[in-house]
């Protein structure tokens, strides 16, 4: 399969290491989050989900040390719906967009865990095909080469505004998603 991940950038996750690696795969999955935790809040059922999600994401900002639980809690992230195989395909908007927020975490903590940079492509590279989707679908956006700087900007090692622009990021993503839902 080809990725949409750069070919600097996979190459930078390989030669960089474990640190780099864990920050890239923070970042990725704190500009996915607001797409699982918004369009599943106040689904009943999901609380403890949205919970997990929410402690992982955060957790995942300890760069300088792989999570020790990252294989268990992988395995928790395995159980979602979003995850669970289906006959029918995934038509629903923000059955898309949760989907590949959890697929976005399951990724990160695999490459969290385990210093995998092919774990960390296949993170941004759902990140990616996402915001591909999106851009398809909201005329303008232009959410996937903002998503391609952010990648770029996550291998620079300076953690500090990186933080920011993910979160500001995962704001602007929801709300075109939410622009794309029925009323």
């Amino acid at each position: 399969m080809e990725t949409l991940v750069e070919q600097a950038v996979a190459e930078a996750l390989r030669d960089g290491g474990g640190e780099v690696i864990r920050l890239y795969v923070s970042a990725c999955t704190e500009r996915m989050a607001p797409l699982f935790v918004g369009l599943r809040a106040g689904t009943p059922g999901r609380e403890a989900d949205l919970d997990f999600y929410a402690e992982s994401v955060r957790d995942l900002w300890h760069a300088d040390r792989p999570l020790a639980d990252a294989a268990e809690r992988v395995r928790l992230l395995e159980r979602f719906p979003e995850l669970q195989p289906d006959e029918d395909e995934i038509t629903d908007v923000a059955d898309t967009y949760a989907f590949f927020a959890v697929l976005c975490l399951r990724y990160a903590l695999l490459a969290h865990g385990s210093g995998s940079a092919g774990d960390a492509v296949s993170c941004g590279h759902a990140a990616l095909t996402s915001m591909g989707m999106l851009d398809q679908n909201v005329v303008g956006a232009g959410l996937l080469a903002e998503e391609q700087r952010l990648q770029s900007l996550s291998l620079s090692g300076d953690a500090s505004g990186l933080w920011n622009a993910s979160v500001a990021a995962g704001r602007e993503r929801f709300r075109a998603v939410l622009g794309r839902l029925p009323r």
